[in-house]
């Protein structure tokens, strides 16, 4: 029987998430962002397609690239107005009983501190069923809202990131001992203080003392995720991700990627098959071709290439608006999105894309690709996406919410069902024990074990 298919639903808590101006189509529900019943409704419908996850985007600050404005976010709700994706996640998952939740966090602006404190706090409340996709920021907007001028250079806010990392680990999985929460009633001892330790962490970056404020929850680190292509990213995500999205608009460029990344992870002393990646992709789906096609140009009607070209703008840190339409967009470098730019440009030497072509693009999906079509030519390109590249699964977009994973839901999953593709059923426990199914925990050998309570402080990685 051929591997099931990990299929997470991509979203964010915004009008406007990778289909700028479809929030305007008849049939789409987006604005409806900030009732916590249009959300509650998006995950029990994930769960009865038994998706893995509902993967939530999130940024820090306005796209402001284009026309050195932030005026055309707004006019497309462009990610903008975007609401904070983590307090979703207890109603959604209050719901539900099974689908996990995959949160976007910067570690660019937030203390660890009081981030690793929320996770652990929701990791209680979801009874183990979210993750974190660690993310840098890639914004200067996002880097004045914090007081700093431009956001740091690219690999330096990856050498941050592996400080914050460290400092969460050690509140994760170092401050409090398994056997620490006694809630002994009748002898008066919730805690055992002997087994609750401050971190006492001096870096470069962060002094942290400790201790972690949350007794231990059942996963203790959340599942982590990370999404970067470049060199630097593929190196952090070698080191410390269990899945790792992409995102590419053709398999060469995808394939490239996928290659980079399972040599990066065979280079830091992992399986490179152990750790499933994900891409970004957009189904369109209807009983029959024609119709699915009907919906294709519906949609396209109401794309907006101005918002299409400021969100590419925001992306790779270039103002897409002093090019002519028919302009070719050529490799530039980048202290923005550099995966988005290599996607774009170098990834796929074989095509020359336009800024015209850009606009069209990414008007429904982004920079993932879209497949139209009925549920079995959908099923069949999906399958030939993964045999193409190597890909695990899909980060799935939707050009209107929530009719866009409804469809998939009712047409497409049962015919990855019906070929063995997708599950029958949830697999019991924690996010990570349905992804891997060997506990709640990390596993000893990844880098946050060396920082568990009871590890000699010489037994640690640095």
């Amino acid at each position: 029987m051929s591997r099931p298919i990990l299929l997470n639903a991509f979203v964010m808590n915004t009008p406007s998430h990778l289909s700028p101006g479809l929030w305007r189509h008849p049939d789409d529900s987006s604005t409806a962002y900030t009732r916590l019943d249009h959300w509650i409704g998006l995950a029990q419908l994930l769960e009865r397609g038994r998706f893995s996850a509902m993967f939530l985007a999130d940024t820090l600050g306005t796209y402001e690239a284009f026309g050195g404005s932030m005026a055309p976010a707004f006019r497309h709700g462009l990610h903008a107005p975007v609401n904070d994706p983590l307090l979703l996640v207890p109603a959604m998952a209050a719901a539900t009983r099974h689908l996990s939740f995959g949160v976007t966090c910067s570690v660019s602006y937030e203390h660890p501190f009081s981030l690793a404190r929320r996770f652990s706090t929701l990791d209680h409340l979801t009874g183990g069923r979210i993750g974190w996709n660690i993310v840098t920021s890639a914004l200067d907007s996002a880097a004045r809202n914090f007081g700093r001028p431009e956001q740091l250079p690219h690999d330096a806010r990856y050498e941050r990131a592996e400080e914050y990392l460290e400092v969460c680990y050690k509140l994760w999985e170092g401050s409090w001992a398994d056997d620490a929460v006694r809630r002994d009633k009748h002898g008066g001892l919730y805690a055992d203080p002997s087994r609750i330790r401050p971190i006492d962490h001096h870096g470069a970056h962060f002094d942290v003392a400790g201790p972690h404020l949350a007794e231990p929850s059942p996963q203790r680190t959340p599942v982590l995720y990370q999404a970067g292509a470049s060199r630097r990213g593929r190196a952090f995500a070698a080191r410390h991700a269990e899945c790792i999205f992409v995102g590419a608009p053709s398999r060469v460029a995808l394939k490239r990627t996928v290659d980079h990344l399972r040599a990066a992870l065979a280079e830091a002393g992992r399986d490179p098959a152990s750790v499933p990646i994900v891409a970004e992709h957009t189904v369109i789906t209807a009983p029959t071709a024609a119709e699915a096609e009907d919906k294709r140009a519906d949609y396209a009607r109401y794309a907006s290439e101005e918002g299409a070209l400021a969100m590419m703008s925001g992306w790779i840190g270039v103002d897409l608006s002093r090019y002519r339409l028919d302009d070719p967009f050529e490799h530039v470098e980048s202290n923005a999105i550099q995966s988005a730019v290599e996607a774009m440009s170098a990834a796929d030497p074989g095509r020359v894309w336009t800024i015209r072509e850009i606009a069209a693009w990414c008007g429904i999906g982004g920079l993932s690709p879209v497949t139209t079509g009925t549920p079995a030519a959908v099923a069949d390109e999906l399958e030939d996406w993964i045999v193409a590249t190597g890909i695990d699964g899909f980060n799935l977009s939707y050009a209107v919410m929530d009719g866009g994973f409804r469809d998939f839901v009712e047409l497409v999953v049962p015919e990855l069902e019906r070929r063995g593709r997708h599950p029958a059923r949830y697999a019991p426990g924690t996010f990570r024990e349905k992804l891997f199914g060997n506990g709640p925990r990390l596993p000893a050998t990844h880098p946050a074990a060396a920082f568990r309570f009871g590890v000699e402080p010489a037994r640690r990685t640095a």
